[in-house]
């Protein structure tokens, strides 16, 4: 997800056929696979296409970026959504919501997938740049808080959302897990996105360290990007609008990553948040449970 190469972007492992699998088979099958993520598809339960279970190789989650938009490509590649003429929006049901994804057809036939994200922005806890900096393995002056400060957030999933000053700090992080499991313990999600806004090809470099749900860090974190996004809107002087993001991820990981980030505000208040992006199919496979 989000490139157009193979051996891109970020994996994800989809069944497209997971009725009948118990909870512990769908995490064993996801540590197995040891991506990010792995989805499993099920039949509809409210009318909408298909019910939607996200894991990571250490437990289920809510909702996810980029398994909404890898799992509407591969469905749609393999035709489960009929022909598709120019575009059509189909909806996940998940744990957080229900999750609309619009799958585009463009010039070259490939299918680019933007989904909507399922709640409204939530704002959490402020962490003093200095006990962030000790999480990332940086010192407090690394830390930018021109635009907000250190601060959990999350329009579905919640990430703890910093901004470092230059690409220089944003290479040298590096995950602390005594620290990140202390933020656990006090109820703030140690799961960190942090990123850069200094210029370049593109509007925003980031990465995402989440090692205690099993993921060392991701090539492109869909949902993280959906509350960056949705928080600089929120923290945005501009009152109503569009704003728009070319975000890059993955680099130091040579996993390469584009995502496209969008957000609409009215009075004030941000009101919707996507997050976009490209797809290349690798592998297709048969796995046999007991």
């Amino acid at each position: 997800m989000f490139t157009r190469e193979r051996f891109g972007g970020n994996q994800l492992a989809v069944l497209t056929d997971a009725e009948g699998l118990t909870e512990r088979q769908m995490q064993q099958i996801a540590r197995e696979f040891n991506f990010s993520e792995t989805t499993f598809v099920l039949p509809p339960e409210r009318g909408h296409a298909r019910k939607v279970r996200i894991f990571t190789p250490a437990r289920e989650v809510p909702f996810a970026g980029h398994p909404n938009i890898g799992t509407a490509f591969v469905l749609a590649n393999a035709g489960e959504f009929g022909a598709i003429e120019s575009q059509m929006t189909v909806t996940f049901d998940e744990e957080a919501g229900l999750v609309p994804v619009t799958i585009t057809v463009q010039d070259d036939k490939s299918y680019w997938c933007e989904l909507l994200a399922p709640q409204p922005l939530t704002l959490g806890q402020v962490v003093m740049p200095e006990m962030a900096a000790a999480a990332l393995s940086l010192e407090a002056q690394d830390i930018c808080l021109n635009t907000h400060p250190p601060q959990v957030a999350g329009v579905g999933l919640q990430f703890l959302l910093v901004e470092l000053r230059d690409k220089h700090a944003l290479a040298r992080a590096r995950a602390n897990m005594s620290v990140m499991e202390s933020f656990s313990e006090k109820g703030i999600s140690p799961d960190i996105h942090l990123y850069t806004r200094t210029g370049g090809a593109v509007d925003i470099n980031a990465r995402m360290f989440a090692p205690l749900d099993g993921v060392p860090e991701d090539p492109a974190t869909g949902s993280a990007n959906c509350a960056l996004a949705a928080l600089l809107t929120h923290y945005s002087p501009v009152e109503a609008g569009e704003f728009k993001w070319q975000i890059s991820q993955g680099v130091e990981m040579g996993r390469p990553s584009i995502l496209a980030a969008r957000t609409m505000k009215k009075q004030g208040v941000v009101t919707e948040t996507h997050i976009g992006g490209d797809c290349v199919m690798v592998s297709e496979g048969i796995i046999t449970v007991d």
